[in-house]
């Protein structure tokens, strides 16, 4: 008892110190959010969000409300008052956009160079934004997190080694080494507390390859009737639809060369090692999506992969599908059904999008349509329709899933879908994700609900990982302000400890 009323007390004198401005803010916040662009969540920067709908929604009938965020303190029972503290904090600080661009600038400017300078910024970084989004800086920091968010709060983990894009086959062997050190160590973990090996293909094939294997591809679907062959192509799926963009390949490409074609078999082999691991690890391999560019020659390493290396009757290899590309729902079903056919039991992550900006620059100064949906209710209609068609295939028997959003709404819809479809909520072939330090409450909800919930864990020494998560902001603007409603959650159960913390002293 003594020792938990010091925790207590700790905790109310924590927050009876915080500064005043983040103490108003915890009592105020905007009524509406600004969704954002993140790997695992799309929202155009007009799609404006009224949360209490969310919070509280009266016109949901009781067989749809499956997601409680109501219940603050069954949301966040797992998680301690300086925890939730520290990550309201920082959600605080990193939805304001100015800090976020001040801190990009600084980042990015000769003041790094300096030493002394760069050991303090990186010490606050460290300590801030990299603790609460990061797993860790080595796999040994990485699995006691996994660990922690295994048998605290339920939640699984998905390991992401934040890589820079290789450039040549040395770079490419070295990442290798880390992916399989990673699958390794797995195996001291929790059982079954990590859901998936999260590879990108830019980092053990140089990305210049990947477009020049990406041309080929697209020259040869464009041209199936001809004579145009591709000696060193493995079998695979379709990878293209006739909505596809093929843009990027405006003429006949060169044929690889001899040593295009020896680094391309080299690339190949990297990615097998690492499927050979995950089947004696029994660990899930996902592979990471990028831009359209070099996006075809992803797609045929997942493929080709799948199709060699598979277990039993669960799918190996999990590809990702963004669903704010025109082409999204035609290409899944085209190589669900080619997988199907094929007898391959073959997965897919579901995201909205992560490369807005940079596809409709690259289509605009070309003249041509962007591959990009034209609105947010397009994106939103596409991932629901994929969402669909996952389900019901997943509800025959066939395939698996990763629902990966920050959107509330489209986390509910799955799982109403789901449940009407009669897939058992600890189906291990139904998972739903979130980014570690990001929409919380959803993960939570989920979790609340019955269902498999994972959070994509990145980690790396914060000089190698600090390139990487400020591309990933770059890329996503706007991703850290769609944290309103964790911030608003968090507030409520912070009120709510601090209010049950005064009436228990009252009391005694």
């Amino acid at each position: 008892m003594a020792t938990r009323r010091g925790v207590a007390v700790a905790n109310f004198n924590l927050l009876k110190n915080l500064p005043y401005f983040i103490l108003r803010r915890f009592s105020s916040a905007p009524s509406t959010i600004t969704a954002a662009v993140s790997p695992l969540n799309f929202v155009d920067k007009n799609d404006h969000v009224d949360t209490t709908t969310i919070v509280n929604t009266p016109t949901e009938t009781s067989s749809d409300k499956i997601i409680d965020f109501e219940d603050v303190k069954g949301l966040f029972s797992t998680v301690s008052t300086s925890r939730l503290l520290k990550s309201k904090i920082t959600l605080e600080m990193a939805a304001i956009e100015r800090m976020v661009d001040l801190g990009m600038r600084v980042m990015n400017s000769r003041l790094v160079e300096t030493p002394v300078l760069k050991q303090a910024i990186l010490g606050g970084i460290e300590h801030t934004f990299y603790d609460h989004f990061c797993g860790g800086k080595d796999l040994k920091e990485a699995g006691k997190t996994i660990s922690r968010l295994w048998n605290d709060a339920g939640l699984r983990g998905m390991l992401d080694y934040g890589l820079e894009h290789a450039i040549d086959n040395d770079s490419c062997d070295q990442n290798m080494m880390e992916f399989i050190k990673t699958v390794e160590s797995s195996k001291s973990l929790p059982p079954s507390s990590v859901s998936f090996l999260v590879v990108k293909i830019t980092a053990i094939c140089p990305p210049s390859l990947l477009r020049r294997v990406s041309d080929l591809l697209r020259w040869e679907y464009r041209n199936s009737s001809s004579a145009f062959h591709l000696p060193w192509k493995l079998n695979s799926f379709p990878i293209f639809s006739d909505l596809s963009p093929f843009y990027h390949t405006p003429k006949k490409p060169e044929p690889l060369s001899s040593e295009e074609e020896q680094n391309l078999q080299l690339s190949h082999k990297r990615l097998f090692k690492i499927c050979e691991k995950c089947v004696e690890a029994n660990i899930p391999l996902l592979i990471d999506a990028e831009h359209t560019a070099v996006q075809p020659a992803i797609d045929y390493f997942t493929y080709s992969s799948a199709i060699l290396y598979q277990k039993d009757d669960d799918p190996l290899i999990f590809g990702t599908i963004q669903a704010y590309l025109k082409d999204a729902k035609d290409r899944l079903v085209k190589a669900k059904k080619s997988a199907d056919k094929m007898g391959v039991p073959m997965g897919f992550k579901l995201v909205r999008g992560a490369y807005m900006s940079s596809e409709r620059e690259i289509a605009d100064s070309l003249g041509v349509e962007s591959p990009i949906q034209n609105n947010i209710q397009e994106t939103h209609a596409s991932y629901d329709s994929c969402t669909d068609f996952l389900l019901e295939e997943l509800a025959g028997g066939s395939g698996a899933l990763v629902l990966a959003t920050h959107n509330v709404e489209s986390g509910r819809l799955g799982a109403i879908k789901a449940t009407d479809l009669g897939i058992a909520k600890d189906n291990k072939r139904l998972q739903f994700a979130q980014l570690y330090g990001m929409a919380d409450a959803l993960s939570f909800g989920l979790r609340n609900a019955g269902f498999q919930v994972s959070k994509y864990l990145p980690f790396g020494p914060i000089e190698q990982i600090m390139p990487y998560l400020l591309r990933r902001v770059e890329e996503n603007r706007g991703l850290l302000s769609t944290s309103y409603l964790d911030r608003v959650l968090m507030r409520k159960e912070l009120n709510r400890r601090l209010r049950s913390f005064l009436i228990e002293q009252k009391g005694e």
